[in-house]
């Protein structure tokens, strides 16, 4: 099942990859894969149910202990062929990604990039995980010796969202392998066309068989079963809390081990201090990046009331200077939302807006959308009171909320009302004081000056309901690992 280009995807993924074999799907019912532009049917994918689940358990429990005892240096080497099989096949893959997901190709380039070095990464990771087997651990006890060792969970179910193909993908499975586990994962039913590619790839290299298994379908036919199984030692998810809570649950009935990165509802704060066009500038970013579809969007704006209205006339104008379009053709800077159920559901918010009676600086009213595909216009709401829905709850669309602050400390307290913690921005003219501010916020990544810039050496988790645990740099590597120590009589 080759899957090199846009253009020869295949209209009907009726496989499951197990045992670096594509078997046929134990299921029957057919999930449709959309273009969300062209609002049209690309391809199907045939819903996988338990019994490909347990397949994919069986063979990566059973190639679990060889992948293991091979070394990090040697499954660096895979992680490497990942990142170069991908790199070769990069423009294939953007378009593929910008056809099926929605995204613009800039952004799919991105992505693109982010994937690629996310492998390299943990290549070096791995390297350097077999210099700590076996390290000597300080202990007061005279005559004695403690050694630490670094053990993969074993097999591990990686669930992705479909936001982002390729890249969540990435930041499970490169650490997952690095670590010496062996892997079930299920890519989103939205977008799973880019994520194919894996598969390939892992034939390509030459990977084991059964190190990585991958399977179509939902969260009826794989998710839940995956999630349950006994055989498998860890589940790490990306998505909702609704669907992440009830992954916790099943996870805690056997005391399997969970990653989860799951909503956000990320505040800005432009501090009095701040250039207003700059601030415009990282504010659009923090938002309108892949429509606003993404867990740590800065989707609350709080801004100092001294600068409130020269922002928001900055805002307005480069909202207006959008172009949304085909997400293949050069110079879309918006392309639709990934699916009409999405759109749909932030439509509903935008009906709650009217009824609330917000004031709204760009409603999307003033102008004209493309004929087709799921589009819904930037919007920015001002003044937004904090009982509203639309400034309490994750709308994962192109909406952003503000309401002025008179100081600091208000844009602090403000900021950290939250049921999340995933991320924030803080722009301020004083650097120091930008970083002061940043400090107080409860959230796992803070940017401050910057758009946000996501690098593998830094970590990626949240606060609160955001999720439990931290995905990238050596915590990434982390979630992937048990720590053993060996300790008796020091040799004489």
């Amino acid at each position: 099942m080759s899957m090199t280009s846009q253009a020869d995807y295949p209209s009907v993924v009726d496989h499951q990859f197990i045992n670096n074999q594509w078997v046929p799907s134990a299921g029957t019912r057919q999930l449709d894969v959309m273009n969300p532009y062209r609002e049209e049917r690309i391809a199907q994918v045939t819903a996988g149910g338990a019994q490909d689940v347990e397949a994919a358990v069986q063979a990566a429990k059973q190639a679990q202990p060889a992948w293991q005892v091979l070394g990090g240096t040697a499954r660096a080497a895979y992680l490497d062929g990942f990142a170069d099989a991908l790199e070769a096949r990069r423009d294939a893959l953007m378009t593929l990604s910008a056809t099926n997901n929605g995204k613009p190709l800039v952004e799919a380039g991105i992505d693109l990039d982010d994937a690629i070095a996310c492998y390299r990464y943990y290549a070096g990771q791995a390297k350097a995980l077999d210099t700590l087997q076996g390290e000597l651990v300080s202990v007061a006890m005279e005559g004695v010796e403690a050694r630490i060792y670094h053990d993969p969970v074993g097999v591990v179910g990686l669930i992705t969202p479909w936001n982002f193909p390729l890249v969540t993908s990435a930041w499970k499975l490169a650490p997952a392998l690095a670590a010496g586990c062996t892997v079930v994962l299920k890519p989103s039913e939205v977008t799973p066309l880019p994520e194919q590619v894996l598969a390939e790839i892992a034939i390509e290299i030459g990977l084991p068989a059964g190190v990585l298994n991958l399977l179509n379908g939902d969260g009826e036919g794989i998710g839940a079963p995956l999630t349950n199984h006994p055989g498998v030692d860890k589940i790490s998810f990306t998505g909702s809390n609704r669907i992440g809570e009830a992954v916790m649950q099943a996870a805690a009935a056997r005391t399997a081990r969970v990653s989860l990165e799951l909503g956000g509802k990320s505040p800005i704060l432009v501090m009095e201090d701040a250039d207003p066009a700059q601030a415009a500038d990282w504010v659009m970013a923090g938002i309108y990046f892949n429509a606003g579809q993404i867990c740590s969007a800065t989707s609350r704006l709080l801004v100092h009331e001294s600068v409130a209205e020269a922002l928001y006339a900055a805002l307005a104008e480069r909202m207006d200077a959008l172009t949304l379009g085909d997400p293949l053709a050069e110079g879309t800077d918006l392309g639709p939302l990934t699916s009409a159920k999405q759109r749909d559901a932030v439509q509903l918010y935008l009906d709650i807006a009217e009824q609330e009676g917000l004031t709204a600086v760009r409603d999307g009213k003033h102008r004209t959308l493309p004929s087709q595909g799921y589009f819904l216009a930037p919007i920015l709401y001002r003044d937004v009171p904090v009982e509203s829905r639309l400034w309490q709850e994750e709308i994962f669309g192109p909406v952003l909320c503000a309401r002025s602050v008179t100081s600091e400390e208000e844009a602090i307290r403000l900021a950290n009302d939250s049921i999340y913690g995933l991320a924030a921005t803080v722009i301020s003219g004083d650097p120091e004081r930008a970083r002061r501010i940043g400090r107080q916020l409860k959230a796992g990544s803070i940017w401050y000056n910057s758009e946000q810039l996501v690098l593998p050496e830094t970590a990626w988790g949240g606060f609160k309901r955001s999720g439990i645990g931290r995905e990238l740099g050596p915590w990434g590597l982390g979630a992937y690992l048990e720590v053993k120590h060996v300790v008796g009589p020091l040799d004489s």
